[in-house]
């Protein structure tokens, strides 16, 4: 899409966001390089989002070929994959996109949580290897893996859940199960008296790395209930990984500042 007649054209970034990360990358790069236009895309998962700085698109793109054509379609420049570090699909529909549009492509990935002395953790690959780990640990769960993947843990009829989510939860679920509807970020105090109120033994977590999330694992830690730590999918081969958002805007700077 061209610019219209007599205007200056301003590079063009698109940042597929829903993180913390993503619409602080908007922020600062609206602040700091003002002749940049900045698009934000959102999968429209949660119902009442977060809205960051610039311009805002809801919705799907039609996998890698409707977001390859979108890419063309509205010229942009440079593609920031900062999603969320499971939303696993959409960092490969990024990655075929932009090479076939011959867009740049950076991902924006937050570190990764680290035991320290005192967890007790149990790593696994997936939502299925944590549902079948769950029996030989536990009776009562505190799941925070979100609303989505609930139906990996609907056979478990022994267990008692806690889930607690941004959205309600759509069936299939655990047939024991109460729903707590709450946002980040949380305190070690809330999470601790979370912990004690439901008579929790066991937590069960994705590794997304989140500072707002991360005091039920020190609550965990304090109260010696085990963890089970759903491992994070790779990015995508040979796409470039930064770890902050001012790593990010770097890069944005390096190649497109007006």
């Amino acid at each position: 899409m061209s610019a219209p007649a007599g205007s200056v054209r301003r590079p063009h970034v698109l940042i597929l966001g829903g993180t913390t990360e993503a619409r602080a990358l908007a922020a600062d790069l609206a602040d700091r390089l003002p002749g940049l236009r900045v698009t934000t895309s959102l999968a429209g998962r949660v119902a009442a989002p977060r809205l960051p700085a610039g311009e805002v698109r809801i919705g799907g793109f039609g996998g890698p070929d409707g977001l390859a054509h979108w890419l063309r379609e509205h010229a942009v420049d440079a593609l920031i994959d900062a999603t969320h570090p499971f939303a696993g699909t959409i960092s490969f529909n990024a990655a075929q996109a932009a090479a076939t549009a011959h867009v740049p492509l950076l991902a924006l990935r937050r570190p990764g949580w680290v035991p320290e002395p005192g967890d007790t953790w149990h790593p696994v690959a997936s939502l299925t290897e944590a549902a079948a780990a769950l029996p030989d640990l536990g009776h009562r769960i505190f799941l925070t893996t979100g609303r989505m993947g609930l139906a990996t843990f609907a056979h478990l009829t022994d267990q008692w859940f806690l889930v607690r989510s941004v959205d309600a939860p759509e069936p299939p679920f655990p047939p024991r199960m109460e729903v707590l509807l709450d946002r980040g970020p949380f305190t070690l105090e809330g999470e601790r008296a979370l912990l004690q109120e439901h008579r929790i033994d066991v937590l069960v977590t994705k590794d997304s790395g989140a500072a707002a999330t991360a005091p039920k694992l020190r609550a965990a830690r304090k109260a010696g209930v085990p963890v089970v730590v759903v491992q994070r999918p790779a990015v995508p081969p040979g796409v470039p990984v930064v770890g902050t958002v001012e790593e990010a805007v770097g890069w944005v700077r390096g190649r497109h500042e007006p």
